[in-house]
This record gives C-alpha cells, sequence and structure tokens, in this order.
C-alpha cells in the first residue's frame, strides 16, 4: 500500500503545489488505484507519473469545492481513451452526481465503461472482504468528509517447513489449511490449522481528511490511524484566518494527530502564501507538537508497510 501525492496545495493552482489529489496504490492488495479528490489538472499530474488511469477503481469526494471536483470530468473522459473499460465508483456529497452528469452531458462525453456515483452520508460507505470505508462530517463551509480507510486484517502466513516436518505433502491441502479448515489425513492424522499458520496480520489503517476546522470528527476518524493527512493550509499565527475560512493550521493538524494516537501525520492542503523555505517551517512547528509529521509535496509518495 502507498500514498502518493498529486496535489497538494490549496485554493487554486500554483507554481510549487497543484490542487488537492492523492492517489492511494492499492496494486499488490488489488491490483488499482483509489483516488481521493481530483482537483484541476490532476489528469496532468498523472502523466509525470507510473500511475496508469485504467487502474483507477474508485474516487472519494471529500467535497465539492472546485479545487478538489473540477479535475473529476476531464479524468473521467480521458480514462476510456486510455485503456479504461472497467467499472468506476465515485463517491461524495450529494451534488457530485449531478455535476458528472451535467458536465459530460454538456460537452457530449459518451464514457465507455460503466460509471457509478454515490452519494454518501456519515457511516460505512464501501465494504468488502478487503477494506472498510467509513466517512464521517467534518467542520467546513459546506459539507466535507474525511474517510478511514480500513484494510481488514489478514490470515498469518502458512508455515510449509512445519507441515513438511508432519509429514504433509504439498498440494491443494494447503490452500484448506490456510483458508482455516480442519482437515484429517489418510492415516487418520488432524490438522489443526491453528497449529500451522502463523498469527493474523494486522491490516492498515489510513485517514484522510477533508478540509476541516479542528472537530471532534476528525479525531474519531484519525483514532489509532497508521497514517493520517490531514490539511494545514495556515501557519500556527494564522489561527484566527483558519478559522474564519474554516481551515486549520500545522499546529491544530499536530494536535489532532496527538489526540487521536496517531502513528504518522502527513500536511497536505497547503496555501500558496508558503514557499519551500517558509513549508519548511511549517513542518518544524508541528514536529514540536506531533514529532513524527511530514509535509506533502506533489509527486511524494509514501510507502505504507
Amino acid at each position: 500500500m502507498d500514498i502518493f501525492f498529486l496535489g497538494t496545495g490549496a485554493g487554486v493552482p500554483a507554481k510549487l503545489r497543484n490542487v488537492t489529489s492523492i492517489a492511494l496504490k492499492l496494486l499488490e492488495e488489488r491490483g488499482s488505484v483509489w483516488l481521493f479528490d481530483c482537483g484541476e489538472a490532476t489528469q496532468h499530474q498523472i502523466l509525470h507519473t507510473s500511475i496508469k488511469p485504467r487502474r483507477i477503481e474508485k474516487i472519494f469526494v471529500t467535497h465539492l469545492h472546485g479545487d478538489h471536483i473540477y479535475g473529476l470530468p476531464g479524468l473521467l473522459s480521458s480514462r476510456a481513451f486510455q485503456g479504461g473499460d472497467t467499472e468506476v465508483t465515485v463517491y461524495g456529497p450529494k451534488g457530485i452526481d449531478s455535476y458528472i452528469r451535467i458536465s459530460l452531458n454538456v460537452s457530449q462525453t459518451y464514457l465507455k465503461y460503466p460509471l457509478k456515483v454515490v452519494e454518501i452520508e456519515e457511516g460505512t460507505v464501501f465494504e468488502d472482504s478487503q477494506f472498510k470505508v467509513e466517512a464521517k462530517l467534518l467542520e467546513h463551509g459546506i459539507p466535507s468528509y474525511g474517510y478511514r480507510v480500513v484494510e481488514k486484517d489478514k490470515r498469518g502466513t502458512l508455515l510449509a517447513d512445519k507441515l513438511t516436518e508432519a509429514g504433509v505433502s504439498p498440494g491443494p491441502i494447503y490452500k484448506k489449511i490456510k483458508a482455516g479448515e480442519t482437515v484429517t489425513l489418510e492415516d487418520g492424522t488432524i490438522i489443526n490449522p491453528k497449529d500451522f499458520v502463523g498469527p493474523e496480520q494486522k491490516g492498515m489503517v489510513l485517514a484522510i481528511l477533508g478540509d476541516t476546522r479542528v472537530c471532534q470528527n476528525a479525531v474519531e476518524l484519525a483514532r489509532d490511524a497508521d497514517f493520517l493527512v490531514h490539511e494545514a493550509t495556515f501557519s500556527k499565527d494564522e489561527a484566527k484566518l483558519a478559522r474564519e475560512y474554516y481551515h486549520s493550521t500545522n499546529i491544530q493538524a499536530a494536535e489532532t494527530a496527538l489526540k487521536a494516537g496517531a502513528k504518522r501525520l502527513c500536511l497536505t492542503h497547503i496555501s500558496s502564501r508558503y514557499d519551500k523555505q517558509s513549508s519548511q517551517e511549517l513542518l518544524n512547528e508541528a514536529r514540536d507538537i506531533f514529532l513524527n509529521t511530514e509535509i506533502a509535496e506533489d509527486y511524494k509518495e509514501f510507502h505504507l508497510p
């Protein structure tokens, strides 16, 4: 699992940072990519990466401000010409369906693959055997959601050497044991899978928050998360401005990570007023509160082991 930042700026595109879009690369887990937000020119950002638009399976939209959705019609339109023929599901607040449909209809764009749009409310918005995605409302000028991605625990590793020692030859029986089935051998020996499968592998927990003031739901979404992505539009000296515009400072993001017991924090949605030097200052200030903090940059990738 890898998280790749396609755009890390706030409000409008800037030279150092494009507007918001994050790719969650699940290539090993399910051979696909999930996007979180799709600001203007996201498809152009993708051109400079190894990400294949045809692998995009799901797009989770946090809210309907332009810097988070203006890239959607272009990306969806182009995907078909880049080998994409599998279904894409877009999740987002009420209004996302009409925005996409009207944009595609007015431009007479006809997709060559199935498109499903789900207008979400708080709660579980997606779940299968591998992942569960929950959403909660944050505190912004319009409905803005944060997402909590939970990778389900996986069965432990099959202890093949131990099975060989027990006289169990490789074959279909290994699959049954791995699946947790109790197996009886021809000689009557009973193989208990608990004795031949290692401990469960704990799944990752990832929290990606939309634009928000400080709020309790942000803490709940980030509770014990392995990786928290939190906006930090302003510096600690601009706390009043941050509140007026329904945003957060770098310090507030760090305090949320601390309260939630998150393991790692990554700051993003950085105002264009901060250049490389002042962005480093944002990071240093946040680290005074929460040491394991990083700051996102366009095309920066983090591996989640």
